[in-house]
Order: C-alpha cells, then structure tokens, then sequence
C-alpha cells in the first residue's frame, strides 16, 4: 500500500513521465499543426484527427476550455490499439477521476470495461455533461516547421473519454466529440507537448466560415508562418492568463480551478472613450469563481453581462450616429443599415473597440471585421449578445472576435499573446500552407 501510495505521488508530481508514449522514432519534432475550419450551420470550429489502429479521421469540436478530448465510442469505435484506463492508475489520478466503474454490463468494449476509471465529458455546446470511461489510444498527427506540414508523428497511448451517441446532440453534423485544450494535465496541448518534450505552448488561428477556408491550430513555439511568408508570432502583444480558482464545469469539480483561459480585462473603450462599466464585474470572486473575462471557441459571439451589454451598445451607436438604426436581428441588439457603411482593409470603417488590459498601453483591439456581422444585405449587426444578470463569467469573448487573429497560449508562462487583426498585416489565418514538405 505504501509504495502505491509513493508511485501515485510521484506520478502527480511528474506527469510527464506518464503521459502519454511516443511511437519509437527518431524523429522529434518541434511543433505540430492541425487544419481547423468552420461549421457554417454550427458556427463551430471543427479540426481533424487521425485516431485508432487502423487510423481512422476523426472530427471534433475545438473546444478551447475543454478538460479534455472525448469522442463518441458507442458507435463504430473499432480499434486494436485501445486500452481502458484502470482504476486507481496514474493515468486515472491525471484525469482527476472520481469513480470507478466496477462493471459493466454490454461491455467488454471501448465506453464500457470493468474495473476503469471514470470522468464527466463536458458538452459545452449544450452545457450537459455524462459519464464516460477513460481509455488511451493511438493518435496521429503532423509535425511542422512552422512555414507547412511536415512528418507524420504518432502518440502511441492518448488519454481521452468515451461519451455516447447521444451526447453528440448540438454539436456540428459529422462531428464526433470534442477536442479540449483546456488548462488541465490531459488536454490535447497538454500531452502532446508532454510527448514530444516541446513548449508548452499551443496557438489558435481561426477562420470564418464566408472564407470556406482552412484556420490552423500550432502545439509548441513559432514561427507561425502564412503567406506570403509572414511570421504572424513577431506581431504577439502579451497579457497574463489568470487562473479562476473555482471550475466553471459541472459540479463534478467542485473546488478545482477552472480550465478555461481567462485575461484580466480592465476596461472598454469605444473610439478612444471609455465604456461607463461596474468594474468590479470585470474580477473574478475567487470564492465563487464569477465574474471576469474568458475567451472561448464554443461562443459564437462575444457575451457580455446585462449592464455591460447595455453601456458598450450605448456608446457604439452613440460613436455611428451617422449611420441609421435598423430594427435587431437576433440574437443581436444593435443592427444598422449598411449600404453607405463601406469597407477597409479591417472590414467595415465602424468605431474601434478596444478591451484594456493590465494597463492603459496594451489593447486587444476590436476592428469592423470582428465586430460586425452582416446578416442581410442591406443590414450589419454589432456581433455581441446580452448574457443576461447575473452570468458566471460576465464576458465571454467569442469566436467571431478571434477569428483572423493569432492567439497563442503559453501553458507555462501562463501567458497569452495577441496579434488583433492579421487583415491589417495583409495576411489571414486561411494562409498558412497545408502543403506538405516531408521532413
């Protein structure tokens, strides 16, 4: 009992010695890349990976916060390589598991083996959450120098969870789970630099689904390099990650610290002028885990609590009285007629919205072509939505704002870096070269 004790500490105060394997190869790369592309009827980001023994193309939702990667294994999840993660193992202690499944009863099969530990998978798409057992397999994915594609790498015994077919309700059509890059031991980035022995750093690129074109997702360090030739990692203003010490997850992790990324937002400004705001809205309450700003991928568009809501649509039609209201379009609330509105290099020519951060010199900078949304030809929306009182997290910076922006998200630094607009460096997230270079 003792030395399994001793083994389990070890294991908790060096993961990386236990996850997750490598394939035997010489070969060690730098950094991977993954093509992620957008759902036009979801507004979810879909990424691909290849999965089991055979490899099998396997479609997920990027869920930036996620704990972890689950996939659907009730349906056609056949694979030679898969092994479920046993209970009281130190992969079962990564996963912060909590139960164990002592039987089941249709197994034995991927989802449903006696003796495993189990998790919740999260869908955050639908804020549900099931059971679902912890197993490890094969996963493949290409290596990169930063400029195109590159070797073909493997990760012999990748933590995940099993979900079932139902679960995939609400998320995009073809979909088989989620791909979680949240702060956690076994997110994705997690273990995948974990593997590889790279930065732990991962960044994101998204692209709009008008573009019909593919983003991309980096694990490890730059240079990120899209065409024509440009490092979008020089242009990387940076701003702490705070850590929200409460889970914002189901209640299955009461009491740990949150996986999603948080900044600390200290203020709005619309053309220059500051957004009248409840700055204390804009903390986190370290007891009950409320309040402050967090990014997310799953949120088409940025939420905003109620009041906060209110005042950045006041001053911003305040800032275009020029141009003439038109009745809202939901879900948004400040519509306007677009016809004389024009465009720029940064999309349309509207009042620039700028989150402060830790001080009044460093921006995320909000151009037209993250702010507004043109949902008729005629008409433009203002691509934020009330969150209503009293919302967990009061904003919730959504994918439309990301999109065509470099994010890159340093695990140990707890740093996130920002470019604002790539449009207004001439080049976008659909520009990095998928064509392989082989080596």
């Amino acid at each position: 009992m003792a030395l399994t004790h001793s083994f389990l500490l070890f294991c908790s105060l060096f993961p990386f010695f236990i996850i997750p394997s490598l394939s035997k190869t010489s070969f060690r790369p730098k950094a991977l890349v993954l093509p992620v592309s957008k759902d036009a009827s979801s507004l979810q980001y879909v990424t691909l990976i290849n999965q089991r023994t055979p490899l099998v193309p396997v479609k997920l939702t990027l869920d930036l916060g996620g704990q972890f990667q689950w996939v659907d294994c009730e349906e056609g999840y056949v694979s030679s390589s898969y092994k479920p993660v046993r209970c009281r193992s130190a992969q079962c202690a990564l996963a912060r598991s909590k139960s164990c499944v002592t039987e089941c009863y249709s197994g034995p099969r991927p989802g449903c083996n006696n003796n495993t530990c189990s998790v919740l998978p999260d869908n955050t798409v639908t804020s549900t959450a099931t059971s679902g057992e912890v197993g490890q397999d094969v996963v493949s994915i290409q290596s990169t120098d930063g400029s195109n594609p590159g070797r073909v790498v493997s990760v012999k015994k990748l933590i995940f969870a099993c979900s079932g077919t139902r679960f995939l309700e609400g998320l995009a059509s073809g979909v088989n789970g989620m791909a979680g890059f949240g702060r956690t031991k076994i997110s994705l980035p997690s273990q995948l630099s974990a593997a590889f022995s790279f930065d732990r750093k991962f960044a994101i690129c998204l692209t709009s689904s008008a573009s019909n074109a593919k983003g991309v997702v980096f694990f490890g360090d730059g240079p990120y390099v899209l065409l024509p030739g440009i490092d979008a990692s020089k242009f990387l203003i940076y701003t702490p990650l705070i850590l929200n010490p409460v889970s914002t997850a189901s209640a299955y992790f009461e009491g740990e610290p949150s996986s999603d990324y948080f900044i600390g937002v200290k203020s709005i400004k619309i053309n220059g002028k500051a957004v009248p705001l409840n700055t204390s809205l804009l903390s986190i309450d370290r007891i009950q885990g409320t309040g402050g700003t967090k990014i997310s991928t799953v949120n088409p568009y940025t939420v905003m609590e109620t009041t906060i809501y209110k005042a950045v649509i006041a001053t911003f039609v305040k800032e275009l009285a020029l141009v003439p209201r038109v009745a809202s379009v939901a879900p948004f609330g400040a519509c306007f007629n677009s016809t004389n509105i024009g465009s720029t290099r940064v999309g349309p020519p509207v009042p620039q919205i700028d989150l402060v951060l830790q001080s009044s010199k460093v921006s995320w900078r909000i151009f037209g072509a993250n702010s507004m949304v043109q949902v008729k030809s005629d008409v433009m929306c203002l691509g934020f939505v009330d969150g209503g009182l009293n919302p967990r997290t009061s904003i919730v910076i959504g994918g439309y704002q990301l999109e065509n922006n470099l994010l890159q998200f340093d695990l140990a630094t707890s740093r996130l870096g920002f470019s604002s607009s790539l449009l207004f460096r001439q080049t976008t997230c659909a520009n990095f070269n998928f064509t392989s270079n082989n080596v």
